[in-house]
């Protein structure tokens, strides 16, 4: 885990240093282009004004030459232009190269010899006005102005040159900052496509140990879900063989009573039975004391019978399913009061699900003569080519089937007897109650679990 975090923390720095070191050398690209453009752009105004202003010296000194030589004033017009436009152009290359300690000098040596010039075409132009022919003559022909105007070249030109260095040197720095960002981005590229590639394989890390996980996850609850399985089985088989055990140690009880205490009890009648033949017949009230002595004796014969039918219905195994039920339904009204309607028909089963069904019946009239608080008790049983259906419906209150069978051990055992049998019991409370199973005509040959699991769906639903 903490390596996990330690590479998601080295992929998140090299995500950050990308980002700033692009967003860093964009900007700083930006300034040096911008600036060299400025410079550029500087250079270029410059480059214009010192044509200009050379330009407006040949200008004015070609107008000069015109008026002197022809006399005619329309000469005079370029040179008064020329001669205004000098000193804003002078004006404006000043403040050019007011930051330029280099160019100040030449700038300021140009600015003289172009005054000079002015003054020299000025008092020639004058010379001309005042008719000293001779004078502006001589001043045109000598080599002053000539020199004046190598000089104002020459300067121009040197602030033309220093102006297209400085062109240059704006575009080489633009060339540089392009340099540079392209070094720059590739760089930055280079990083991100590492920090991509450490984020894939950080991803596909995580989900191999996601995958390993839920590996590990399914493993755990498979091997759960067999536990519980073999668990739900061993259980299962624990309370089907109690089942078993009560029903043998019923069956043993019911043999010792009626084999032990039925002949103590019949002996004792027939004792009785003698005793009373050869009593007299003036014994007084002995008569009616022995009369008392065996309808006792028959009552407890009858408790005795009454016991073993409940322990083992001796019905059941003499008579078949359908005559035991009725024998049941019909006792059981008489001690409950309850009005029992039985719908019974034949059907053959084995043993076990005779018993179950038996058993079923007894447990739900038990459970209705102790809660429901009914008048009337329908049972119904049905035969049908696989199965049968079992329903015993009662008008009494009613219960939540949901919040009672968890805490009832009554119906757990029913259902767990029904399943166990290959079966699937139902029970529905609406307008009374009403518990349904569906049996298979013989058990299958599983065990109780796998019973419980597959044979109930496989049964139809019930019709309740």
């Amino acid at each position: 885990m903490r390596s996990t975090t330690r590479k998601m923390a080295v992929n998140i720095a090299c995500a950050l240093f990308a980002f700033f070191t692009l967003i860093g050398i964009s900007e700083l690209s930006y300034d040096n282009s911008m600036d060299a453009m400025d410079d550029v752009a500087q250079a270029q105004l410059a480059r214009g004004h010192v044509q200009r202003l050379l330009r407006d010296v040949l200008d004015a000194e070609t107008g000069q030459r015109g008026y002197l030589l022809t006399g005619d004033t329309m000469y005079l017009e370029p040179y008064k232009a020329a001669i205004a436009d000098i000193g804003q152009t002078q004006d404006q290359l000043r403040e050019l190269f007011a930051t330029r300690s280099g160019q100040i000098g030449t700038l300021a040596r140009l600015g003289r010899t172009v005054q000079r010039k002015l003054a020299e075409m000025d008092l020639s132009i004058r010379m001309k006005n005042e008719g000293k022919e001779d004078a502006w003559r001589f001043v045109l022909t000598t080599e002053v102005g000539r020199e004046q105007m190598d000089v104002i070249r020459s300067s121009a030109g040197q602030l033309v040159s220093e102006t297209d260095q400085q062109t240059a040197h704006g575009y080489a720095e633009v060339r540089r900052s392009l340099l540079l960002t392209r070094i720059g981005i590739t760089l930055v590229a280079a990083v991100a496509f590492v920090a991509f590639w450490l984020y894939l394989r950080q991803t596909a890390a995580l989900n191999q140990a996601g995958q390993r996980q839920q590996l590990a996850l399914q493993a755990e609850r498979d091997l759960l879900d067999v536990q519980v399985r073999e668990r739900t089985t061993r259980l299962a088989e624990l309370a089907t063989h109690l089942q078993q055990v009560r029903e043998e140690e019923r069956g043993h009880l019911a043999r010792e009573l009626h084999d032990e205490l039925g002949s103590l009890l019949t002996a004792a009648k027939l004792d009785v039975a003698r005793i009373k033949a050869r009593i007299a017949a003036d014994a007084g009230d002995l008569h009616a004391r022995i009369e008392h002595l065996i309808e006792t004796l028959n009552s407890g014969i009858a408790l005795k019978r009454r016991i073993i039918e409940d322990l083992r219905p001796s019905s059941l195994s003499n008579l078949g399913l359908v005559p035991a039920l009725e024998i049941l339904t019909r006792e059981f009204g008489q001690r409950s009061g309850l009005n029992i309607v039985a719908n019974l028909e034949p059907a053959e089963v084995d043993e076990t699900v005779q018993l179950t069904v038996y058993r079923l019946v007894q447990e739900s009239l038990t459970n209705i003569a102790r809660y429901a608080e009914a008048r009337n008790v329908e049972i119904n049983l049905l035969g049908y080519k696989d199965y049968i259906l079992v329903t015993v419906h009662d008008d009494g209150r009613g219960f939540d089937p949901q919040a009672v069978q968890s805490s009832s051990h009554g119906l757990q055992g029913m259902r767990h007897r029904v399943e166990a049998s290959g079966g699937r019991l139902d029970i529905v409370s609406v307008d009374g109650t009403t518990i349904s199973a569906t049996l298979p005509l013989t058990v299958l040959r599983k065990t109780a679990p796998q019973a419980a699991l597959t044979s109930p769906d496989e049964l139809p639903q019930p019709r309740v």
